[in-house]
């Protein structure tokens, strides 16, 4: 007969601020695949999200954070980082793209351009 191993309770935080910074990394985890995904229904429930919570840590001074929640609040800056930084490559890549489009057609009114080519003397 197999006995179930001994599964522990979950570990209650005693601080709501460790509670707000763990939410805000899951809710900045869940942005990252909705931007590796370019879901735009979970990236605007992210940004609701990230904004409650942004509401919440609002009114938390530097000072009260302990070793926990200062190592979480990095934690989520990292990531929030790195979530900035692929919004931005994917703004980039789109904006390439338009550009691209754009000069196509804005050549065809045109003159064709001069090139300078050295005369041979």
């Amino acid at each position: 007969m197999l006995v179930p191993a001994h599964i522990p309770a979950p570990i209650e935080t005693a601080s709501p601020l460790a509670g707000n910074l763990r939410q805000m990394i899951a809710v900045l985890q869940r942005e990252r695949q909705a931007l590796a995904a370019l879901d735009a229904d979970d990236l605007i429930g992210a940004a609701r999200e990230k904004e409650a919570l942004c509401d919440a840590l609002a009114e938390i001074a530097p000072q009260a954070l302990d070793g926990e929640t200062r190592s979480l609040a990095e934690t989520a800056r990292q990531l929030n980082e790195v979530n900035r930084r692929v919004r931005n490559l994917l703004a980039a890549n789109v904006a390439a793209r338009i550009e691209a489009l754009g000069a196509g057609r804005s050549r065809r009114g045109r003159l064709p351009q001069a090139t300078y080519i050295p005369a041979r003397v």
